[in-house]
């Protein structure tokens, strides 16, 4: 049995698009002695494990030349662009349920607008919070390159860094943090001398996010009947009634005179009427 017809709130495939975000224009730049800029270059990141990289440069011996840069972050002229190092990749590693932030899975999250087809607001139950976790992996050749990088990361992160991000249309924005776990480093170097070598930063990341189940529809309130007793016990008689219905003349004329009003079921959120607010002893037929 399904636990539910189908839906697709595509809420992991936002959280892997706001962490790549964070790291998507990050620069390394190259100057002489005097100062002088010889090369600029905006780091690329990709989605993969950098095992994955790192074989293709291995691999491919057009990749492993590679090619030189200008002070612009361009190509040099006639060199091909290839797949250099430095660069980055990231990937998202697990799951894990938080029960520290585990909300009544009753309560109920409206949407800020209203429906337009029946006139209520539609709602999601409360989100399941679930910690994400993702590796960033900065490789480069040359040590220098790579701490380049990880020195623009670093101050950011005291150990969290927080986003606020709409996950489903018609929802308030949530705020989702970024939290920094860990940072180590290896230099892979195995083989001969004609063995590339790379240096590699991984820094561990907590992603605390929410997952929200399908949306549901909730119907305009247009009568309300309230009964009030002096006693709690079941068989005790009401002494006072009050009830609450929109008023609206054939004309489409708001009212608040309950015996000029059409009736309640024929009166749309969205149509011009007044309040009707009824307070009697006598129960309501």
């Amino acid at each position: 049995m399904a636990l539910a017809n189908y839906f697709y709130n595509s809420s992991i495939r936002k959280y892997v698009a706001l962490f790549g975000t964070y790291f998507n224009q990050l620069e390394v730049r190259r100057t002489s002695t005097d100062g002088t800029l010889n090369q600029r270059q905006i780091v690329p990141i990709s989605y993969a494990p950098y095992q994955k990289i790192l074989a293709r440069l291995e691999q491919d011996p057009i990749l492993q030349g590679g090619a030189s840069f200008d002070a612009d972050g361009n190509p040099a002229a006639g060199q091909p662009y290839a797949l250099t190092l430095p660069r980055m990749s990231f990937e998202l590693t697990n799951f894990a349920y938080d029960a520290e932030r585990k909300v009544s899975p009753t309560r109920k999250v409206r949407k800020t607008v209203i429906d337009e087809v029946n006139g209520g607001r539609r709602f999601v139950y409360a989100g399941t919070p679930y910690n994400m976790g993702f590796s960033l992996y900065i490789m480069a050749k040359y040590n220098e390159d790579a701490v380049k990088l990880l020195e623009q990361i670093l101050p950011f992160f005291n150990p969290d860094h927080t986003s606020t991000v709409k996950l489903i249309p018609g929802l308030e924005a949530m705020d989702i943090p970024l939290i920094l776990q860990d940072v180590s480093a290896q230099d892979v170097y195995e083989g001969g001398f004609e063995t590339r070598r790379a240096i590699v930063y991984t820094l561990n990341f907590t992603m605390k996010g929410w997952f929200f189940g399908p949306e549901k529809d909730r119907e305009v309130i247009r009568f309300i009947d309230t009964r009030y007793a002096t006693d709690t016990l079941t068989d005790t008689p009401f002494e006072e009634f009050q009830t609450f219905q929109p008023g609206m003349t054939a004309n489409n004329t708001p009212t608040s005179d309950v015996s000029l009003t059409v009736d309640y079921s024929l009166i749309d959120f969205d149509d011009n009427w007044d309040n009707i607010e009824i307070i009697s002893d006598i129960e309501p037929s």
